[in-house]
């Protein structure tokens, strides 16, 4: 089907922001409501998690606070995530709809170093300019003011980034990239792939293969844009397929050869807003695996599977008798990205199931399984030289509970033995998606750090934490302490 604007654009009403969900904080609703949500905010001991900062945070030096900075260690994590959630004429209504404030950690000469600062986008500028949040998004109605052209002008540019060429790409769901320097982290303006194709969905998870060509889905209910970029970001091909269902779709796998998508029964069932309030949960229809073939778009095999929800998939593989596998976090239903998440925002308590780290199987002969391992777990990650091959390690966090939505611990699981190891940072810290960093020289995907970010609850501050993977129980190897708090951010990249 030859792609264009018209068969795959989203309306206004589907614009939405959706990142992974496991955090929390405290927020002001409406004023009325501003006295009993602070008084139930201020019980928690993560409302730090979601706390509104309220400008660019300028450069400035981490203190060495534990151990030492591993030799050869040295590049930039940068992260992505929302930060403003509240203004005095309305705020919003989700935690995945606030403004995306990009941070760079640097690692360089033994020293670390941070900065950030928020996407530049027409969302935020007229938001700021009202004095509310206006915009509808996935858990925020729209305001009668908001002036929505295109689905860039509802991007908070909130959820994901990657250094494509020269360039950070800020990445939402709904919309376009947003191209930002990565020194100045100065907002360049919102990428268009071809001048047809402009401000076409393009999720917040590409996959990009060991060579570098990035593959990505824009999703709008049963059909799907099928995106393939070079390494630089220019356009290869643009090709739409149809879905069997319209499922929430945030992220995607892919091996060698084929792209995998699994499509959750939570299911686009009606045109409204905002967006989370259009879908059912319909666990009657169960789960489905969409395997397409990467050469020929048109060849596809669809598994079934028992009904599951999910944010985050892993990277695939292809095994040497054709069964493809691949890691995810099973979430029992989509409760969470429903209201849960819009609660918490709002300082209100919830009772929340976490996520499980499963396997995936799918057989050549048409079965597909399930194999639940009992590990709570969500962000799963892993060594992105084996994108699409083969690999042993999946590192996720862990530590979430029923009564406190937020990781507290980071944790590696070997599929080769079955086993998790993890390093708890303990109730007083918030833990951050981690990504996996190659030891300098090192060419198994043992020799690896993990590196990424807490939040000391009772510093009141941002902390920066690498950890040897073979020895994550030990704790970091180092650790770096900043001067400010950040809220929770979703995805980051290491570059």
């Amino acid at each position: 089907m030859t792609p264009t604007r018209r068969n795959l654009c989203m309306g206004a009403a589907a614009f939405s922001a959706a990142p992974s969900a496991v955090l929390a904080a405290s927020r002001v609703l409406t004023p009325d409501k501003t006295r009993a949500a602070q008084a139930i905010a201020a019980a928690a001991d993560w409302s730090l998690a979601t706390e509104d900062v309220e400008g660019d945070i300028a450069p400035r030096a981490l203190r060495l606070v534990h151990g030492r900075t591993p030799e050869g260690l040295s590049g930039s994590l940068y992260r992505n995530g929302p930060a403003k959630f509240r203004r005095p004429g309305g705020s919003a209504g989700h935690w995945f709809d606030g403004d995306g404030l990009i941070r760079r950690w640097r690692i360089a000469d033994g020293q670390a170093s941070l900065a950030a600062r928020f996407a530049d986008t027409p969302k935020r500028r007229q938001e700021s300019e009202a004095g509310a949040m206006l915009t509808p998004g996935f858990g925020t109605a729209a305001d009668p003011r908001a002036r929505i052209g295109s689905a860039d002008d509802a991007s908070p540019a909130n959820t994901s980034i990657h250094k494509v060429g020269g360039r950070l790409w800020a990445l939402w769901e709904a919309g376009s990239p947003l191209a930002m320097d990565p020194e100045t982290l100065e907002t360049q303006g919102f990428v268009t792939l071809r001048p047809d194709l402009k401000a076409m969905p393009f999720l917040a998870h590409p996959r990009i293969e060991p060579d570098g060509r990035i593959w990505n889905l824009g999703v709008n209910g049963r059909q799907a844009m099928v995106w393939r970029l070079a390494a630089d970001g220019g356009l290869e091909d643009a090709e739409v397929i149809a879905l069997p269902r319209a499922s929430y779709i945030h992220d995607f796998s892919a091996t060698a050869r084929h792209l995998v998508i699994v499509l959750q029964p939570w299911v686009h069932a009606r045109q409204i807003a905002p967006l989370a309030a259009g879908f059912d949960w319909t666990p009657e229809a169960g789960t489905q695996v969409l395997v397409v073939d990467k050469a020929d778009l048109t060849q596809r095999r669809l598994y079934e599977l028992p009904p599951f929800g999910f944010f985050h998939v892993g990277d695939a593989w292809e095994e040497a008798g054709g069964a493809i596998r691949f890691d995810l976090c099973a979430h029992k239903d989509m409760t969470f990205a429903a209201r849960g998440a819009g609660q918490i925002l709002s300082g209100l308590p919830m009772n929340h199931q976490p996520a499980e780290l499963a396997m995936v199987v799918l057989s050549p002969d048409g079965r597909g399984r399930l194999e639940r391992t009992g590990v709570t777990a969500e962000f799963p990650r892993s060594d992105p030289r084996r994108a699409g091959r083969t690999r042993r390690f999946s590192l996720h966090t862990t530590g979430e509970r029923v009564d406190r939505p937020l990781a507290s611990a980071v944790a590696v699981t070997d599929w080769s033995s079955g086993r998790t190891r993890s390093f708890d940072f303990g109730p007083g810290h918030v833990a951050d998606e981690m990504v996996y960093v190659p030891r300098s020289g090192g060419a198994h995907e043992a020799d690896g750090w993990l590196i990424g970010p807490t939040i000391n609850l009772r510093a009141g501050v941002s902390e920066l934490h690498v950890l040897d993977l073979l020895h994550i129980e030990d704790g970091p190897v180092a650790t770096w302490r900043a001067d400010v708090a950040l809220p929770a951010s979703f995805h980051g990249n290491w570059a």
